[in-house]
């Protein structure tokens, strides 16, 4: 296992790669953030209410299909960073989201990403990342609404229904 320096730069690296993923989300920049993902990378938002992607080029065109054209905010903070080993590392991130969904309907969401990183080549990628809400709220200029997990749940599976 590498010195404390060496951890601490490694650590810093990750913080870098994560800046980059909401910068490049945010900025709509598609494929430089797919440069951020391992090749067999694997979203799991299903504890969110979403779904289980596997593959980078799958995830990045689902992301893209679904929020190209919606204004986000996406920022993190906190994160707990462990290296596990040379090219290895885990991570959580607190996270806020802001997501237009339609004109005058807005999502804040709060929330924690877990995810693992390999090193390729000397660089650090995100190989998996499960994300999970502890609070949405939806807004317009008018209202805000707070989406309880209960009902985030009863009308997840609602639309998982629809979508079959």
């Amino acid at each position: 296992m590498a010195d404390a320096a060496t951890t601490l730069l490694e650590i810093e690296a990750i913080k870098q790669l994560k800046a980059r993923y909401c910068r490049f989300l945010d900025t709509k920049q598609w494929d430089d953030w797919r440069t951020l993902f391992a090749d067999d990378f694997v979203s799991d938002t299903s504890p969110s209410g979403g779904k289980l992607i596997t593959g980078a080029d799958e995830f990045v065109a689902f992301v893209r299909g679904t929020l190209e054209k919606q204004p986000t905010v996406h920022q993190v903070h906190a994160p707990e960073i462990t290296v596990t080993s040379d090219t290895t590392a885990t991570g959580i991130w607190a996270l806020e989201d802001v997501v237009r969904l339609t004109p005058g309907v807005n999502l804040n969401g709060r929330g924690h990403y877990h995810e693992t990183y390999e090193k390729v080549d000397g660089r650090w990628l995100i190989k998996t990342s499960t994300l999970t809400r502890v609070r949405e709220d939806f807004f317009n200029p008018l209202i805000s609404v707070r989406l309880s997990p209960r009902l985030r749940q009863a009308g997840a599976a609602l639309a998982r229904r629809f979508s079959a």
